[in-house]
């Protein structure tokens, strides 16, 4: 017999509400699902508003390529919303703007004043050197542009003409008209490609020279061109793919310097006087003195060793001017034959006391050459009255150090048939081969391998520079400065295209890296940015700074830094600036106040990264 609880019609009852039970249960399973794929598919496809817009943007770079794209994103959990690297509040929006310094401040230059000349001496030209106002002296004011200014001629019509009223100086024009440096014809100025030393153009002068010197082989890369008058010299040296620094004093001609800026050539102001040149040693294949009228042999000798030190193992001097040729040119100098040849016999004694070895004189030129190690030249030293070598053991040093009359040591050799320092590939090889002094090791913290890490960083970073600066693959900049050049990455990712670069190295970095640079076949200088560079106003189409200010923030006021990008840019110009989000968003709340075009943007490291750009484009 059945007990109740195995009653048929107990089982029969039962039914039903299992059933019942697994309906209700699907409608709720099935409506959870569909309520979380409407919410989910809703919340995938998302417009991003420019950067600008946001209060706190979620800082994808995609945004500034395209500011309605749409970014689908579908990861199973959405930590977006809680991970977003949020801007600092916007700067204070009630500080007054730059006013503009006086019109006759045009052509200011700060470290190179001629108004405080007359506080320093005359002796070795002292007061042709650097001389810096302090911080409290500094001028808070925008350095106006001259009436009349126009865009610079694009490269390579640059090298041929400016217009006049952008460097509105006819002294050249007259004190140099015999010599052809350069003309003035209607509003415009012309550079024939003459010179103290070749009148008649400077293709035949270098004709001469690559004579003797192996101009095409690709083993002179980096010269330095001492009095380099309006650049024309190095103007021809790059037809043969040779970069030239170019460097003269500001003087009574006014304006050299600026004249071979504004023709898109590489200078800077510069003096053999008191202090060392500011480049490291065995930085130049070549040396070139056109009548510079530099005492060669005066003060013990003292600048030709400075020449020797920034001089490479191997590299050759080239001069001409006086003594040289004197025999047949002693008269158009107006100066006696006796007194000249004394003063050559002097010259060729002491380059045969710094080892030098003289392989040609042929009118208009001599030419020496250094050797390639001092395994000679310590012999030499218990014969010649030779100069001692210098005890310091920092060659490179180059800011506001003191010259020595004392002969730079080459690093040593194992064989007396070694280059001192190492040797390296011919040009363009030697851009991208291991420089020899990371390859040895004396670079600290720099190894072959983040060296190539290096270089394809930036190429990456070059790249992404191209698509959020339309100008800058365009052509429109020739000449560039690297305010913080690091290993030279950025310059040599932009070797291919019409510029050039100003590879600045602060002189306190750690490591000092400018050496590598001018191994790399890159030129560049030292410099302390609480200080103002060496050059006119307007002179660089593009300043990129990077990491800049976080390491200046410290030392010196920002604002005098930004005032300084605003003196040397061109009024069209563009600055690109990579540092930490905080101090970018400093830096754009000075450059709002100079009335300057700026923006913040992404870096390619993407919307999570601190490293943020603020882009300057004053072409738009």
């Amino acid at each position: 017999m059945a007990t109740p609880s195995q009653h048929p019609t107990s089982r029969a009852l039962k039914t039903p509400l299992v059933i019942l039970k697994l309906f209700f249960t699907t409608i709720l399973v099935s409506l959870f699902y569909f309520l979380g794929s409407y919410y989910s598919f809703n919340s995938t496809t998302t417009t991003v508003a420019p950067l600008h817009q946001l209060q706190n943007p979620p800082l994808n770079c995609n945004s500034l390529l395209n500011s309605t794209t749409h970014l689908s994103i579908s990861p199973p959990l959405d930590y977006e919303p809680h991970h977003r690297l949020s801007l600092p509040p916007n700067p204070p929006q009630n500080l007054p703007l730059f006013e503009f310094c006086p019109n006759n401040f045009t052509n200011y230059m700060p470290c190179h004043d001629l108004s405080t000349e007359n506080n320093f001496t005359r002796e070795r030209l002292f007061y042709r050197e650097r001389h810096c106002p302090g911080a409290q002296e500094r001028l808070k004011c925008l350095v106006p542009k001259p009436a009349g200014y126009k865009r610079p001629f694009s490269w390579p019509e640059s090298r041929d003409h400016a217009w006049f009223k952008n460097v509105p100086s006819k002294k050249l024009t007259v004190y140099k008209k015999s010599q052809n440096w350069v003309r003035l014809e209607g509003n415009l100025l012309v550079f024939p490609g003459g010179g103290t030393s070749f009148p008649m153009g400077v293709k035949g002068y270098v004709d001469v020279i690559k004579r003797i010197v192996p101009l095409k082989s690709g083993k002179i890369r980096t010269v330095l061109d001492v009095g380099c008058g309006v650049a024309s010299f190095g103007a021809a040296l790059l037809g043969y793919d040779i970069l030239t620094m170019s460097i003269a004093p500001r003087d009574i001609h006014e304006a050299q310097v600026q004249f071979a800026l504004e023709r898109g050539l590489p200078a800077m102001l510069g003096i053999l006087s008191t202090y060392r040149l500011p480049y490291p040693s065995r930085s130049f294949d070549m040396i070139h003195c056109s009548r510079c009228l530099v005492p060669w042999t005066r003060y013990d000798g003292l600048y030709l060793m400075e020449i020797d030190r920034v001089l490479r193992p191997g590299g050759y001097w080239v001069l001409s001017g006086p003594p040289i040729s004197w025999r047949t040119s002693y008269e158009g100098w107006k100066m006696e034959a006796k007194d000249l040849e004394n003063e050559q016999i002097s010259l060729e004694d002491l380059a045969k006391r710094l080892c030098w070895k003289k392989i040609a004189e042929r009118n208009p030129i001599a030419v020496w050459r250094k050797p390639t190690n001092h395994v000679h030249c310590i012999r030499k030293l218990k014969v010649l009255k030779s100069p001692q070598f210098c005890a310091t053991s920092d060659r490179d040093a180059g800011w506001y150090k003191k010259m020595d009359p004392c002969l730079t040591p080459l690093p040593e050799v194992q064989n007396i048939h070694n280059i001192s320092g190492g040797s390296f590939e011919n040009w363009p090889k030697r851009l991208n081969s291991d420089p020899p002094r990371i390859r040895i090791g004396t670079i600290e913290g720099i190894t072959v391998k983040s060296f190539n890490e290096h270089n394809q960083l930036w190429k990456k970073r070059v790249s992404y520079y191209g698509i959020i600066l339309k100008s800058l693959p365009s052509g429109k900049h020739r000449n560039i400065m690297d305010m913080n050049a690091g290993l030279g990455g950025f310059a040599a990712a932009l070797t291919k295209k019409p510029v050039w670069v100003m590879n600045v190295v602060p002189f306190n970095a750690k490591p000092n890296t400018l050496a590598v640079l001018y191994e790399r076949g890159l030129i560049g200088t030292y410099m302390d940015w609480c200080e103002s560079f060496s050059t006119y106003p307007r002179t660089y189409d593009l300043i990129h700074a990077h990491g800049v200010f976080s390491m200046y923030m410290d030392k010196c006021d920002i604002v005098d830094i930004v005032l300084e990008m605003y003196r040397i840019l061109r009024p069209e110009g563009a600055v690109i600036v990579r540092d930490h989000v905080d101090l970018i968003v400093k830096v754009k709340g000075i450059t709002d106040r100079m009335r300057w075009n700026s923006k913040i943007m992404h870096s390619e490291n993407g919307p999570f990264h601190p490293e943020k750009i603020l882009l300057v484009d004053n072409s738009v």
